[in-house]
């Protein structure tokens, strides 16, 4: 039972209303016993002085019986006992019983009092009745002096009998009060239980994740502010859950969108989280990784060893390896962790690969332009020495080689001017100017333009435009000079007697319009055809052919700036097919326009 909380809340209500109930009654008997004896004394002093008022008449008689006979008469009259005592003690007067056998009353406390202060009472047993009695005195002053003592005297029994009936009548009252507080204590410490257990069990259901449990608002007191308090606090619970989810959904979405590889390993070295990026730089499946050891899905000594000694040491650490099948090369960033009281290691992979790539571009490009370079000025040097040695005497000589000296400045010229060109274009320093052309328009320029070269290297031009192509949206200079590099290097790259083939046609959704250059030269090694297109990179079998190397990474610059993409396929020794692609213009162009660059070239023709 008293684990209940109701009668936890009830019991002391319920000590407390006995103990204050049988205090009150305590208090009530008593104040009442003392307010009835102080009115039955107030009253005997009145008596005795209306008494004392009337002796001195009785005294003048002198016969002994008139005061006795005097007492009784008052006695009747008063409903109490008279005395009548003399100054020195002696009964004089006595209304209920034998004066004679009576003894000196000059000791009673009332008598003494009363001859001392002009009033006296007292309470106590009187021999005399055998009885408990309250006596009141007063002096009888005859012509100023004292001659004799009144007293009146009640006996207690009565009052005893009146106080007997109140002390009854307060304590059923008080065990009435108290049954009925008693009562009220338990129906109220129900009502609030009941409240406080509604309480339990929405907070017991939101503890099983229903966030919208409420309960039903009480009126204005202590149980309805607490209502309206924890109603309050469940949407505060609500709307701080709902955030952090919301957080953890956006730290979810970083970590699953993240290109670098995060790793969380907990004190015992374990995998405890792993995004998709450190999944794939792995090589190893979430699922498979979660709970086992670092060491077991990393599979490289050197990040298992940085790992372990931060574990160990618990300083930041970084290590840089090539890992996997794929070959990959990785930064592995480690740091000490602290989660909670728990200490752990946050692993951060980062791939380098493309980085690396760059790295190696960039130390290929220096090796190409100093070998670009190195060659004309050498030659530039040996021309300007043989001047120097006297060829300056001989003016046929030194005039053919001031001739061989302007074509190495033109040719170093023509490379500086195709790498600031190169370099206008990747900063972006080139505005395009888009306007819908006609597909002929991109084409034909450079058609016309080279076709005396491959008419004098004996190669075969065709030129293939499908019917009803739409314009494009293009730089009608820039995709011509795109179109010329193409088929300038299939030209050159392709021997006496071949073929280049030169076609346009729309791609199968027709948002864009497919341009490729084909020709039946010498072809691309597997191995270099992912690099033709970065800067000065030129295969081995073009060491020899002459051109900077810029025209093909000019080329994709400019594909890329109109939104196109380009690309090329090969076979070593069977020739190469150059493909780029640009957009389809929205708006129709005059078909009038189309003949604007062809001089008057038709498609589907053949050079020879």
């Amino acid at each position: 039972m008293f684990r209940d909380i109701r009668w936890r809340i009830a019991i002391p209500y319920i000590l407390l209303i006995l103990v204050v109930m049988t205090g009150l009654a305590i208090v009530l008997t008593r104040t009442t016993r003392n307010a009835q004896l102080d009115a039955l004394q107030n009253s005997l002093s009145t008596q005795v002085r209306a008494l004392s008022a009337s002796i001195p008449t009785a005294l003048q008689d002198p016969a002994e019986e008139n005061l006795d006979t005097f007492a009784r008469s008052w006695s009747q009259l008063l409903e109490a006992r008279v005395t009548i005592i003399g100054v020195d003690g002696t009964v004089l007067g006595e209304s209920d019983g034998i004066r004679e056998q009576m003894n000196n009353h000059l000791n009673r406390p009332e008598v003494q009092r009363a001859l001392a202060t002009g009033e006296g009472s007292s309470s106590r047993y009187s021999q005399t009745l055998q009885s408990e009695m309250m006596y009141a005195a007063v002096p009888v002053i005859v012509a100023g002096d004292t001659v004799a003592v009144a007293r009146v005297g009640l006996t207690l029994e009565e009052i005893e009998s009146n106080i007997d009936q109140i002390q009854r009548a307060i304590l059923t009252a008080t065990v009435i009060a108290t049954l009925a507080a008693v009562v009220v204590a338990v129906v109220i410490a129900g009502r609030t239980t009941r409240s406080i257990q509604r309480l339990t069990d929405v907070a017991g259901r939101m503890a099983d994740g229903d966030l919208d449990a409420r309960l039903h608002l009480a009126p204005r007191n202590d149980l309805g502010d607490l209502t309206r308090a924890f109603n309050y606090m469940g949407d505060q619970l609500r709307d701080q859950v709902q955030d952090l989810a919301a957080e953890r959904g956006r730290l979810e979405a970083i970590l699953e969108n993240m290109a670098d590889g995060v790793l969380i390993t907990d004190e015992l070295g374990q995998v405890s989280l792993l995004n998709p990026a450190a999944s794939r730089l792995l090589e190893v499946k979430e699922k498979e990784a979660l709970g086992r050891s670092f060491a077991e899905i990393a599979r490289h000594h050197e990040l298992i060893e940085t790992w372990q000694g931060v574990y160990n040491q618990r300083q930041e650490q970084m290590v840089a390896v090539e890992i996997g099948r794929q070959k990959t090369f990785v930064q592995m960033i480690v740091s000490p962790l602290e989660i909670t009281d728990q200490q752990g290691c946050l692993v951060i992979l980062q791939d380098l690969t493309h980085i690396r790539r760059l790295e190696t571009v960039r130390r290929d490009f220096i090796s190409n332009i100093s070998h670009e370079l190195r060659t004309p000025l050498a030659a530039l040097k040996a021309l300007v020495e043989t001047l120097l040695d006297g060829a300056l005497d001989d003016p046929p000589a030194a005039k053919r080689f001031l001739t061989s000296a302007e074509n190495e400045v033109d040719a170093l010229t023509q490379m500086v001017e195709e790498l600031l060109e190169l370099t206008r274009i990747e900063s972006g320093m080139v505005p395009l100017q888009l306007a819908p052309t006609p597909v002929a328009n991109v084409i034909m320029p450079a058609i016309d333009r080279l076709r005396p070269q491959a008419n004098r290297l004996d190669i075969t031009l065709t030129v293939d435009l499908a019917e009803g192509l739409p314009p494009v949206l293009s730089d009608a200079s820039r995709a011509q000079q795109v179109a010329g590099n193409l088929l300038h290097n299939a030209i050159k790259f392709t021997s006496a007697g071949g073929e280049v083939t030169v076609r346009a046609k729309a791609e199968d959704d027709e948002a864009a319009v497919l341009f490729y250059v084909r020709d039946t030269g010498v072809g691309i090694p597997a191995i270099e055809l992912p690099r033709i297109f970065e800067r000065f990179y030129k295969a081995d079998q073009a060491r020899s052919s002459g051109g900077t190397g810029l025209g093909l990474a000019i080329a994709r610059h400019l594909v890329q700036a109109h939104g196109g993409r380009i690309w090329a396929k090969s076979k070593e020794g069977k020739g190469s097919t150059f493909y780029f692609t640009l957009p389809v213009a929205n708006e129709i162009v005059d078909q009038d326009e189309a003949g604007d660059f062809t001089s008057g070239a038709e498609p589907n023709i053949a050079a020879a």
